[in-house]
């Protein structure tokens, strides 16, 4: 099993980035996809979830800002973050959870806003 996030980089304030998540090995239906991210110092936040069926939810601080997404059939999900801000500054993971309620992490991607 194995999970790649990609798109992570080096930002302006105000700029978008869109994080993509693959995931390989899993032939269960992947029941929730998850972004998290975790700035040095603090906690690991969930960012945004989705469900097989569709269902988004997302963390206070990027609420309007943050569009979380999932090709099903390629087993990919997506965070398009708009409107970035310094402080979403973090190590940004993608996380599933399958049918069979096993959790699986990918590595993290680094996501720096710059003032």
């Amino acid at each position: 099993v194995q999970l790649q996030a990609s798109g992570g980089g080096l930002v302006q304030a105000g700029d978008s980035l869109r994080l993509s998540c693959v995931v390989y090995g899993i032939r269960d239906r992947l029941n929730v996809m998850d972004w998290y991210r975790q700035a040095p110092g603090n906690q690991r936040e969930l960012v945004a979830q989705i469900t097989s069926g569709g269902d988004e939810s997302y963390g206070d601080a990027v609420q309007g800002r943050f569009t979380i997404s999932s090709d099903n059939t390629k087993k990919t999900f997506y965070l398009q973050m708009n409107g970035l801000r310094p402080e979403d500054t973090a190590v940004y993971s993608c996380h599933v959870r399958t049918a069979r309620r096993l959790g699986y992490w990918g590595p993290g991607t680094q996501v720096t806003v710059s003032s």
